[in-house]
């Protein structure tokens, strides 16, 4: 039998831990999967560079933004900007008012600063 297999064995039956207290305690869940689930959401809504970009043209601007001046800034059609506006809309990230045939959009500060609070809290001590 091979070192690999079992060493596999030795480790899934326990024995390792028998003799020896080689092991600390494993490691607990700390997080609600509700949480990691609008976490996940929230990171795959700015996994697309454009989006990306629009995030940072909303933050950059005090107040809210026709989507005509984001339509302005990028080589896309009207159904892809308003696809990538929506689906930051979905998650959370920005919202948005409709004034007569306009919509303007703004950033939501909460949802940033809990993207920002959870990344904070997993980068490593100095």
């Amino acid at each position: 039998m091979a070192t690999d297999t079992v060493l596999s064995e030795t480790i899934e039956t326990g024995e390792c831990c028998e003799a020896v207290a080689c092991c600390a305690p494993g490691p607990v869940l700390g997080m609600a999967v509700e949480t990691a689930e609008t976490l996940a959401q929230l990171f795959k809504a700015i996994s697309s560079p454009v989006r990306v970009q629009m995030l940072d043209i909303l933050s950059r601007h005090a107040g809210e933004v026709c989507v005509c001046d984001i339509e302005n800034q990028f080589d896309l059609s009207q159904p892809t900007i308003s696809h990538h506006l929506g689906v930051l809309r979905k998650a959370g990230l920005v919202q948005s008012e409709q004034r007569g045939l306009w919509a303007f959009y703004y950033v939501r500060p909460a949802a940033l600063e809990r993207v920002q609070g959870w990344l904070a809290g997993i980068a490593p001590s100095k």
